[in-house]
Order: C-alpha cells, then structure tokens, then sequence
C-alpha cells in the first residue's frame, strides 16, 4: 500500500510543478501587448482606438486664365457628376422627356433653381465660384442638350 501511496503523491508533485511551471511560463507571456501599464494609463489606448484611415474630401484646383469658362466646360467639371447618371434624382443630361416639363418652366426659373439649389442639388451645383454668366452657360448647355 505504500507504493500507491507513493505513486500518488508522486503524481500530485509533479502535477503541482507543472502548474506552477505553466504558470511562471504564461503569466509573462500575456503581459506582452499590455505594455505592463497601470489600469489607469490612457497613453496606449488613444493609440489603439485610432481611426484606420481618414477621407478627406477637398476640391480640385482648377487652373484659371481669368476668362470665364463655356458652358461644356462646367459641365465636364460640375454638373457631370449627377447629370450623367441621374444621380439623387437629376435629370440625365439629354433625356428629353426627363427634361420636358423643366424647360417649360422657363430659363429664368431653371437658372433660379441652379443658382439656389433644388432637391439634392446644392447652390451653383457645389461650385461655389462660377459666375452668374458661367453658371447661365452651364444651364444653357444641359438645355441644348436636352432638345
């Protein structure tokens, strides 16, 4: 009867080494990554919650000759950008029933709408800088296009 209690006090022994092994191995091993940092240190977690990326969005610079630009021109530069595709409910550039009912209201009313926004349009269609005469081209062009 010693030899089995021998053979179990043999194996609690070495049990209780490899535990405490196990736990002189590990316990260093999940302080890597935490910095070893007080609970109350922020320095790591600003870093961690960081954005991955960022978007800015700025307008393109355009080169100038001081001239004022053509009614293509604002188009191809502007107004492309939701007139060729109908985007947010803009008429599509050349679509004549789309555009029907909008040149019967008359150029002074289209203009009006151009220069102050309709719907998902913003003013000027977002380019703030283009003239009263430049922007009259740009709506000049898209109703040419449209008859």
């Amino acid at each position: 009867m010693t030899n089995k209690q021998h053979s179990s006090r043999t194996i609690m022994t070495i049990t209780i080494a490899v535990a405490i092994v196990l736990v002189v191995l590990i316990w260093p091993l999940s302080m890597i990554g935490k910095g070893g940092a007080a609970a109350g240190d922020g320095g790591d977690a600003e870093l961690r919650i960081l954005p991955v990326a960022r978007v800015e969005m700025q307008k393109a610079a355009t080169k100038s000759d001081g001239k004022p630009r053509d009614g293509a021109s604002i188009y191809s530069t502007v107004c492309i950008a939701c007139h060729a595709g109908g985007v947010a409910g803009a008429p599509k550039t050349g679509d004549k029933a789309a555009w029907a009912p909008r040149i019967a209201t008359g150029n002074a009313v289209l203009l009006k709408n151009a220069a102050n926004g309709k719907g998902a349009m913003p003013p000027r269609g977002g380019a703030a800088d283009l003239s009263d005469a430049e922007l009259k081209a740009a709506v000049d062009y898209l109703i040419d296009k449209a008859k």
